[in-house]
């Protein structure tokens, strides 16, 4: 009996190596399951990321003679990430051509992270319309009352949001510039009118972002409404500065024929 119980126990200790081999698989498995899930982060999270896991082997290594824990190389591999999330390609991430729909969102995600990072909420907005995407720039940021000519100060701003819609995605499309005005009539040795004023502040615009930004100056045109499409109430002082606006319009390749 007892040289039976020793064979089954010399039997039982042959296969213990399997349990380690499997914590070893199963801790490569995670290993690359990290690296990837890393390699799809941007680069500030990715670097987070790092350092906890530094962190955890330096827990885990710390009686290891003294030696600096091994770090984990992941900057190669998440730079390259965020400058394709930084500039964005018209495509999905597998690859597939996006709806145009998609690749104005993409832009708008772009500008709207500018207009955030710069505290410009209250002068720059963006939306998607049936007619494309519109970035609408509050008038007072941009002008003096009935003057056309943009604020020096705040041309590299408008330049900057132009720099942006100037995607090699979108360069197929047209772009309007549209200048409106509120109700309250003006005259001045210039402007004969909230019309002419509104003509020429979207000229003005659409010379800057032509000029700075590298925008094909065949996709451009210019154009004024003065008062009369109104998107505020110009019976209240909210409503006729909401009015006053400069707005840039990406046209949706649906009305390119208005534009030909």
């Amino acid at each position: 009996m007892s040289r039976r119980k020793k064979k089954e126990e010399e039997h039982d200790n042959s296969e213990r190596w399997l349990l380690s081999y499997a914590d070893f698989i199963t801790l490569l498995m995670i290993f690359f399951v990290v690296m990837y899930a890393m390699s799809r982060m941007d680069q500030g999270d990715s670097t987070k990321v790092k350092h906890s896991i530094s962190a955890e082997f330096g827990a885990i290594f710390e009686d290891n003679g003294g030696e600096k824990p091994v770090e984990i190389g992941i900057e190669a591999s998440s730079g390259h990430q965020a400058v394709q999330e930084d500039s964005p390609t018209g495509k999905s991430q597998e690859g597939a051509p996006l709806s145009e729909f998609e690749k104005e969102e993409q832009v708008k995600e772009l500008i709207d992270a500018y207009i955030t990072e710069n505290s410009l909420s209250d002068d720059i907005t963006t939306s998607i319309e049936t007619r494309g995407l519109v970035v609408s720039f509050n008038g007072s940021m941009f002008f003096e009352s009935g003057e056309a000519e943009i604020k020096t100060e705040q041309i590299p701003s408008l330049v900057e949001v132009a720099k942006l819609l100037n995607q090699p995605f979108l360069q197929e499309s047209y772009i309007r510039v549209e200048g409106y005005t509120d109700n309250v009539p003006m005259k001045n040795e210039e402007y004969d009118s909230n019309w002419d004023l509104s003509v020429m502040r979207a000229s003005n615009v659409a010379k800057a972002i032509i000029d700075q930004s590298g925008i094909d100056p065949t996709k451009v045109s210019a154009v004024g409404y003065g008062e009369y499409r109104p998107t505020g109430d110009n019976n209240t002082s909210e409503g006729r500065a909401q009015n006053r606006r400069v707005d840039i319009l990406i046209l949706n390749s649906e009305f390119n024929d208005t534009e030909i």
